[in-house]
C-alpha cells in the first residue's frame, strides 16, 4: 500500500519550530507547543533532526514513499509517472500468476481488467473530493481571518497564511468530507480519519509480514540449491538482523540508498522472470478458463493487494508542477495505470499459462534451481525486498510513534531510545505474525481482502456520497448511487469473502 508522507524538521532554538517562509526571512518562530494540534489531527511529522549531508539540499524536505524517498521539489510529468509506476509494480506483481490460478485465464483476465478500471475510478473520486475539500477548508479560513478582522478593526496576520496549508493527505481528505458533510455524520469524522490511519498501518505492516515470508522462501531456495537446508522458519530467524538494522535507519539518505537498490533490483527481477515464463508455453487449452467459485475471494483478495495504491496518489499531484496534469484524460494517472493494469494482466496470464497450478505465490519461486541466472534473479528481488522492508516499516512508524509518544512519558523524556525499541519491538511483531503464516500466496489473499480492499474501494465511494450530499439544494443522481452501490458491494463481498476464504485456508494449513 503505497503512502506518502512529508517530512519536516525544526530549525532555530530549541523548542521551537521554524516554517520553510519563516526560514526564508526573519519572523522569528513559532513555538512548538502551537503545532500539536496538527499531530492530533492525524499530520505526519518527525521529530528528529536530519543532518544536511549534502550542501544546498535539506533532507527535512524530502518526501517519503513507500518505494523510497523522493527529493521536494515539484516534478515534472515523466518523474511523476516514474513514481507511479515505482509505488505500484512490487511484490503484488509477482503474486498474479497465483491470482489467474485461483480465477482463470479468462475470467481472470477480464476481472483484473474490470478491478483495475474501478481502482483507478476510486483513485479518481478522492482526487476530486480531496481538491473539493481543500477549497472548502481555504474558504472557512479566510471567512474566519475575516472575521477577525472585523471584530478588532485591524489586520490580523495567520501564522504561515492560508495560501501556505498542506493539501489534504488520504486521512485528512476522508476526515474533512466527514466533517464538512450533513449533520448527522460530522461527528465521525476524527473516527473515520483514525480507520483511514489504522488500515493504512495494518496494510504497511502486513507488507511487512509479507516481506519476511516472499524473502525467506526466496532464500531457502537459493541456500537448499548449494547445500544449506534450513526449515524456512529459520530462515526468517536469520533475516531478524539484516532487518532490526534497516528499519532503525532513520537518516533519509541512507533509506533513499535502500530504495534506489531495491527498485534497480526489481526491475530486472521482472525482466528476467518474463525471459523464463515465455519459454516453452503449453497451449492455453492446459489451463482451466474460469476458476472455481470458492477460489474467486482468493483472486479478489491477491488481485486488489496488487492495484491498492490508491494512498500514493494524492502526494504524487500535489508533488508536481502542474497538478492538473496528474488527473486529466491523458494525465499521470490514466496513462500509468493503463501500463500497470497492462502488465499485470499479461504477467499473470503468462505465470499461469506457464505454470499452471503449480504456480507459487512469487513466481519467483518456480525459476530454475540450476541455473545461474534463475538463482541470481531470487537473489536480486529477494534484496530488493528485504531493502524495501525499511520503506514500508516507516510509514507505519511516522503514524504510530506520535500517538506513542504523546501518551507515554518515557517516550518523551528519552525519544530516541524509546523509538529505538519501538521500531525493534514492531519488527518482532512482523516477525512473529509471518512464522505464525508462512503460506506467501494467502498471507498476500488475507491483506488485500481485509485492508486493501478497505483502503482502495469502500471509503472513496462513501466519501463521493457525502461530498454530494453535504450540498443541500444538489442531491447525488441516480446514477452515482448505483454506480457507488455496486462498488461497495464489490468491497463489502471481496472483503467479507476474501478474508473468511484466506484465513479458513490459512489455518488448515497450521
Amino acid at each position: 500500500m503505497p503512502v506518502a508522507i512529508s517530512v519536516e524538521e525544526y530549525h532555530g532554538p530549541l523548542g521551537v519550530f521554524r516554517s520553510q517562509e519563516q526560514r526564508a526571512g526573519n519572523n522569528g518562530g513559532i513555538p512548538m507547543s502551537d503545532l500539536q494540534p496538527k499531530a492530533e489531527e492525524g499530520r505526519y511529522t518527525v521529530h528528529h533532526h536530519h543532518h544536511r549531508e549534502r550542501p544546498g539540499h535539506d533532507y527535512a524536505e524530502d518526501v517519503i514513499t513507500v518505494q523510497g524517498v523522493q527529493p521536494h521539489h515539484k516534478t515534472s510529468y515523466g518523474e511523476t509517472l516514474m513514481h507511479l509506476f515505482k509505488g505500484n509494480i512490487g511484490t503484488g506483481c509477482y503474486a498474479m500468476g497465483d491470482a489467474f490460478k485461483n480465477g482463470g485465464l479468462v475470467l481472470a483476465t477480464l476481472l483484473t481488467v474490470l478491478l483495475g478500471f474501478v481502482c483507478v475510478h476510486c483513485q479518481h473520486v478522492l482526487i476530486n473530493c480531496a481538491n473539493l475539500m481543500a477549497e472548502r477548508r481555504r474558504q472557512d479560513q479566510q471567512q474566519q481571518q475575516q472575521q477577525q478582522q472585523n471584530q478588532v478593526n485591524a489586520p490580523v496576520q495567520a501564522a504561515g497564511g492560508a495560501s501556505h496549508e498542506q493539501p489534504p493527505d488520504f486521512a485528512d481528505t476522508v476526515g474533512l468530507c466527514f466533517e464538512y458533510g450533513p449533520p448527522s455524520v460530522r461527528r465521525w469524522a476524527p473516527t473515520m480519519r483514525a480507520a483511514v490511519n489504522i488500515f493504512i498501518c495494518v496494510t504497511q505492516l502486513g507488507f511487512c509480514c509479507i516481506y519476511f515470508v516472499f524473502i525467506s522462501s526466496n532464500f531457502k531456495q537459493i541456500a537448499d540449491r548449494h547445500g544449506f537446508e534450513l526449515d524456512v522458519h529459520l530462515h526468517m530467524v536469520l533475516l531478524l538482523v539484516p532487518i532490526v538494522l534497516t528499519s532503525i535507519i532513520t537518516k533519509l539518505k541512507f533509506l533513499s540508498y535502500c530504495s534506489l537498490t531495491a527498485n534497480v533490483f526489481m526491475t530486472f527481477g521482472i525482466g528476467i522472470t518474463f525471459y523464463y515464463a515465455l519459454q516453452d508455453l503449453p497451449s492455453p487449452s492446459e489451463r482451466n478458463y474460469v476458476g472455481r467459485v470458492d477460489q474467486l475471494p482468493l483472486f479478489f483478495g491477491t488481485a486488489i493487494f496488487a492495484f491498492e495504491g490508491i494512498a500514493l496518489v494524492l502526494p504524487l499531484q500535489n508533488e508536481m508542477k502542474n497538478p492538473n496534469d496528474f488527473r486529466k484524460p491523458f494525465g499521470v494517472l490514466n496513462l500509468g495505470m493503463v501500463f500497470i493494469v497492462a502488465l499485470f494482466t499479461v504477467f499473470g496470464f503468462i505465470g499461469y499459462l506457464k505454470w499452471g497450478e503449480a504456480v507459487e505465490g512469487s513466481m519467483t519461486l518456480n525459476l530454475p534451481d540450476n541455473e545461474m541466472l534463475a538463482e541470481s534473479v531470487k537473489a536480486m528481488i529477494a534484496t530488493g525486498v528485504l531493502l524495501g522492508y525499511a520503506l514500508q516499516f516507516f510509514v507505519a512508524i511516522m503514524i504510530m510513534w506520535p500517538m506513542v509518544q504523546k501518551r507515554l512519558t518515557i517516550a518523551r523524556t528519552h525519544p530516541v531510545r524509546s523509538e529505538m525499541a519501538f521500531r525493534v519491538l514492531l519488527v518482532l511483531v512482523t516477525f512473529l505474525i509471518a512464522e505464525c503464516v508462512p503460506k506467501l500466496s494467502l498471507f498476500i489473499s488475507l491483506i488485500g481482502a481485509f485492508c486493501s480492499s478497505a483502503l482502495a474501494l469502500m471509503f472513496p465511494p462513501v466519501i463521493e456520497l457525502i461530498v454530494a450530499y453535504s450540498t443541500p439544494e444538489c442531491k447525488p443522481s441516480r446514477w452515482m448511487l448505483l454506480k457507488n452501490a455496486l462498488i461497495l458491494l464489490l468491497a463489502v463481498l471481496g472483503f467479507a469473502t476474501g478474508t473468511y476464504e484466506s484465513v479458513s485456508k490459512i489455518v488448515a494449513e497450521l
